[in-house]
């Protein structure tokens, strides 16, 4: 087998009496993109801090390129790309002058940093912005922006924290566009997210965390065959959550209610669909399972507040 690029053993992190992060290990080989997904509070940011050595781990190792966190953790950040959740670009400076004094930071000579400032604005479709400031872009601007500014030390691997949060759709999907070319480039990428399209549409593996314990951990598709039925049916619509437990309730495996909708997980939906064409006033979506299917069931629906 490959040897990881980053591997975590064993992590724990406590605050007080409350442990956010608990045994949680995994590893990351070269050119894959690894998905931590989990509710809020369920430690992934710390997972990434310690990852980072911004927050020292109680227990646990990490060693990256072959180097241990913390001990060579100016050795590690030099070989890392750090995109984070807050935007942190320098506003008093433009574009190119956002990449220029970043890549100083790595120890990289200015006529290196100049030379690679124009391939990184085009990567990142900003080429037209080079003098602006980071004022006058727009949210998905900014966020491509980070992602280039990550990428001026050309790093091995690259930490995501919910890059693309806040974005529309337009500047989501151009985002997913640039990071699919990294991991065709051979990076590799470890990747926070709450969007399960982006998981799924991005990331060769997951790590599903709660309550700081990894929970699971696999293909996207694999874990949704392990842990789902292959068919939901969504029903909406008056009188529809009495549905719930009525002998419709046979016809599936699994019955969830959620706010207003009726989700039946069945293997098999046509039995169901026909019984539900005897219900006209009922809005109803026939559809595979997915990621976000497998989120709900393994984290529950209830709402988290966010720590």
């Amino acid at each position: 087998m490959e040897t990881p690029i980053l591997s975590v053993q064993h992590l724990r992190k406590r605050y007080g009496d409350a442990t956010v992060v608990d045994d949680v290990s995994f590893e990351i080989a070269p050119g894959e993109c690894l998905g931590v997904i989990g509710p809020n509070g369920a430690g992934k940011t710390t997972t990434i801090r310690m990852c980072l050595g911004l927050t020292v781990p109680d227990e646990g190792s990490i060693a990256a390129f072959g180097l241990q966190m913390p001990k060579d953790a100016l050795k590690i950040k030099a070989r890392l790309g750090v995109v984070g959740q807050m935007d942190t670009l320098d506003p008093d400076f433009s574009c190119a002058e956002n990449l220029l004094v970043y890549g100083r930071y790595f120890g990289l000579k200015d006529a290196f940093i100049r030379q690679r400032i124009p391939q990184l604005l085009e990567f990142a479709a900003l080429t037209s912005k080079a003098q602006a400031k980071p004022g006058e872009l727009s949210g998905g601007m900014k966020r491509r922006l980070s992602l280039a500014r990550a990428l001026v030390n050309d790093p091995q691997l690259l930490l995501l924290d919910e890059p693309t949060t806040g974005l529309d759709p337009q500047a989501r999907h151009l985002m997913w566009e640039r990071l699919q070319l990294l991991l065709q480039q051979g990076k590799s990428i470890l990747l926070t997210t709450h969007f399960m399209d982006e998981a799924e549409r991005l990331c060769s593996r997951l790590l599903v965390l709660d309550h700081g314990k990894k929970i699971a951990e696999g293909k996207p598709r694999d874990l949704i065959a392990q842990h789902l039925e292959p068919d939901v049916v969504e029903v909406y619509g008056s009188g529809a959550l009495a549905l719930a437990d009525s002998p419709l309730r046979n016809l599936a495996s699994r019955v969830e209610v959620s706010g207003e909708t009726v989700f039946f997980y069945t293997k098999q939906a046509s039995g169901l669909l026909l019984a539900l064409a005897e219900h006209p006033q009922l809005r109803t979506l026939h559809r595979p399972a997915n990621l976000e299917d497998l989120f709900l069931k393994l984290t529950g629906r209830q709402i988290r507040e966010d720590s």
